[in-house]
């Protein structure tokens, strides 16, 4: 009996074409949030290009720049004939803080959208918010 030895990566991409960012970017980016959320781990295989380029009908060099850039960040390595895997980690929260953190999160939004705001509005103010976030703590470190 032959055993399959390639394993499915534990993501799927998609794309977002009104987002305005690149699509090498939004892998990226998709790759960034799954390390932080605890989908992918050191050692994870990522998907294979030619099964991205298959999935999302895009150009390979695409999907090789984002993989590059992933390197480049230090949180993907290529291996001669395997594919791409998982070489780094980005700070992460427990999922049970995770959890709680999302269930409060979800409430707020519904909230939100009792109040009137669209997906767009809820963006805006949550970018807003976070703008003065970022804002609070460089005036602590200052």
């Amino acid at each position: 009996m032959e055993v399959d030895k390639e394993l499915p990566s534990p993501i799927e991409f998609r794309l977002d074409p009104g987002s305005g960012v690149p699509t090498y970017l939004q892998l990226v980016q998709q790759v960034e949030q799954a390390l932080r959320l605890g989908y992918l781990k050191q050692g994870d295989q990522l998907p294979r290009v030619k099964d991205v380029v298959a999935g999302l009908a895009i150009n390979p060099n695409t999907v090789l720049k984002a993989y590059r850039e992933l390197e480049h960040r230090g949180l993907a390595s290529g291996r001669r004939g395997q594919g791409t895997f998982v070489d780094g980690a980005l700070p992460m929260v427990g999922l049970r803080e995770q959890e709680a953190l999302r269930r409060g999160l979800l409430r707020w939004m519904r909230t939100a959208t009792a109040a009137g705001l669209d997906e767009e509005g809820i963006v805006a103010l949550v970018s807003s918010a976070l703008h003065d976030l970022h804002a609070e703590n460089e005036e602590v470190v200052a």
